[in-house]
């Protein structure tokens, strides 16, 4: 009786993870031909991310990437600060985490560690342009660094 109740339970919960897994697609990202025209550009305007109060600053030189955050990227006061440093926060995780994994990540993609401290006020600017190079850089070069889709 208890192997047969046993047989049934792993019965039950093999064919539960089987359906789970068939049903649990990957969905894919909308990219607008817009977007996909500022992926494939060339043009290498290097993007400031800087502070004036705190003194901290990325230069990102990404091709598009410029065009993407003036054209396409939610505007600035669309996210809320807390917001943007809860993803950052999340996002720069993972993307160190990969940055030391280069036999499991492409070292082309994830060359250099991100320092962010989740105890320093980085102020809005910083803030929001480095979550959008995140948002960018996801949806660009099909990459998924944390539980959210990269959604504009």
């Amino acid at each position: 009786m208890k192997k047969r109740i046993l047989s049934l339970l792993v019965a039950f919960m093999a064919t539960f993870g089987l359906l789970v897994s068939c049903s649990a697609q990957k969905e894919a990202l909308d990219i607008s031909d817009e977007e996909q025209a500022v992926f494939n550009s060339q043009e290498e305007k290097e993007v400031e991310i800087k502070d004036e109060e705190s003194e901290y600053e990325i230069i990102i030189i990404e091709p598009g990437f410029y065009t993407w955050l003036l054209s396409i990227a939610r505007p600035e006061g669309y996210y809320s600060q807390s917001f943007l440093e809860n993803r950052n926060q999340l996002l720069v995780m993972e993307w160190n985490r990969r940055v030391v994994q280069p036999g499991n990540f492409n070292p082309n993609l994830y060359m250099f560690q991100i320092d962010y401290d989740s105890n320093i006020d980085y102020g809005y600017e910083v803030n929001y342009k480095l979550y959008n190079y995140f948002v960018y850089f996801q949806r660009k070069y099909k990459q998924r660094l944390g539980p959210f889709l990269p959604r504009i």
